[in-house]
């Protein structure tokens, strides 16, 4: 028996090397991460509430209300429509679907001209300096100009997130190609595979975790842009319009519900995207 299985034993510790204690050191996974996760949260609405309900404040309601309020507002309809009201088809809806509109149209951008500039050296070197300096532009301060260039409405918006929204997709795309192994690429030549083949088993592949940490950012910052383009005059409808409204008409039960509603829609696609991108990474990665 090794002296520090001896020493571990005589004083009551387990070997680091041993499975037991390797799985005591792990975070918590699967269903128990699930039920502590849930359970923080919950906590934190319970203290909410009942900090809430002490104050006795307007401006900071309890979460009970918040809840009541957005169930009135978005989700009182009938069963054939998914529990959605009219005020939700009107408000949640053109949002989203100004939303997904600007984040498809960056992340196709994004990965095609990411894969083209990392591929290439000089490309890269010339187009560096500009890619940091756009990404450094705050995104709200190019509204204006989307706006006098093409006036209130949908396709500013839309213009709006995508030129906003591209820019993390494509620069870390291009760091995910120029990262390929050049083991692999050798081995890619010496098999004779077309560009088309080298794009889908090898580059595309290895680039998948860079891709999707731009998409993440990129999703964020599409929400982020999605609420102000709708607070911008000329808007009829939309969750930033319904904040708005809220704020001029002093009901700050509806501004606390749009904003626990945009929480959660973050929450929902940030979930939905890391599943996909789960599946499509160990996948990709067998590929590779």
């Amino acid at each position: 028996m090794p002296d520090s299985t001896r020493r571990n034993r005589r004083h009551g510790t387990a070997d680091p090397r041993s499975p037991k204690a390797a799985r005591r050191g792990r975070p918590p996974t699967g269903l128990r991460h699930a039920l502590l996760r849930w359970l923080v949260l919950a906590v934190a609405v319970a203290l909410w509430e009942v900090a809430a309900r002490a104050h006795g404040s307007v401006y900071f309601p309890p979460p009970g209300r918040i809840a009541r309020r957005a169930h009135e507002l978005w989700f009182s309809g009938p069963v054939r429509h998914v529990f959605l009201s009219e005020a939700a088809v009107a408000d949640i809806l053109p949002s989203l679907g100004r939303m997904g509109a600007g984040f498809g149209l960056a992340a196709v951008a994004g990965i095609a001209l990411g894969v083209a500039v990392g591929r290439s050296r000089r490309a890269y070197a010339l187009c560096n300096p500009v890619l940091q300096f756009a990404r450094a532009v705050p995104p709200p301060a190019l509204v204006p100009v989307f706006v006098v260039v093409l006036d209130f409405g949908t396709p500013m918006q839309i213009a709006s997130i995508a030129f906003s929204a591209v820019w993390p997709v494509l620069i870390n795309t291009a760091e995910g190609a120029r990262n390929t192994d050049p083991l692999r690429l050798d081995v890619a030549a010496v098999l004779r595979l077309n560009p088309v083949e080298r794009l889908r088993f090898l580059i595309l592949p290895s680039a998948l975790p860079r891709i999707f940490a731009g998409l993440r950012l990129s999703l964020s910052l599409s929400l982020i842009l999605m609420v102000f383009s709708e607070l911008l005059p000329g808007t009829a409808n939309g969750i930033g319009f319904t904040l708005t409204d809220a704020q001029t008409r002093s009901d700050l039960l509806t501004v606390w519900a749009a904003l626990v509603l945009l929480g959660a829609l973050g929450y929902l696609l940030n979930t939905g995207l890391l599943a996909v991108e789960k599946r499509l990474v160990g996948s990709g990665g067998t590929t590779a």
